[in-house]
């Protein structure tokens, strides 16, 4: 396998990976290859620093932790949306009940009077969150799934 750094004729950079030299070739005349940020088909390699591993005996002794920049965690928030949604997602957490997949039931039975009013979160298929909005019931998609609930 190996990696090219490719950029389109509007100057968009990608990284993306080939079996090898020749098949990018045969596939960029095939036309297969095309930029990954606007589609544009004319895609040239871009110069780039080849990835050259030291021997193994030439590794340098580690680094105190106090020099070493700190690695970002994979859990963290990478931009503001991510960050933003992860906010969303803890408030919804702490201010309303997990009820699962009985959420367009317990849905129904607040709307109709059964059981008292109170900020719910859950699953529900598609044609369930169909039914509940054409019976008037409001009801919105969260832009993550909730995490498993254990005991």
């Amino acid at each position: 396998m190996i990696q090219y750094t490719l950029k389109c004729a509007q100057d968009h950079r990608f990284d993306s990976w080939f079996q090898s030299a020749d098949a990018f070739d045969k596939l960029k005349s095939a036309g297969m290859v095309s930029c990954a940020v606007c589609g544009d088909p004319h895609v040239e390699k871009a110069i780039m620093a080849p990835r050259v591993r030291p021997a193994r005996n030439a590794a340098a002794a580690p680094a105190s932790q106090a020099e070493q920049p700190a690695a970002p965690s994979l859990s963290a928030p990478a931009n503001e949306m991510e960050k933003a949604v992860s906010d969303l997602k803890k408030q919804i957490e702490a201010n309303s009940d997990y009820v699962g997949k009985d959420f367009a039931k317990e849905a129904r039975a607040m709307h109709t009077g059964e059981t008292p009013e109170r900020s719910i979160y859950g699953e529900a298929k598609l044609d369930e969150a169909k039914a509940l909005i054409d019976e008037g019931i409001s009801v919105a998609p969260l832009p993550f799934r909730p995490g498993r609930k254990s005991n």
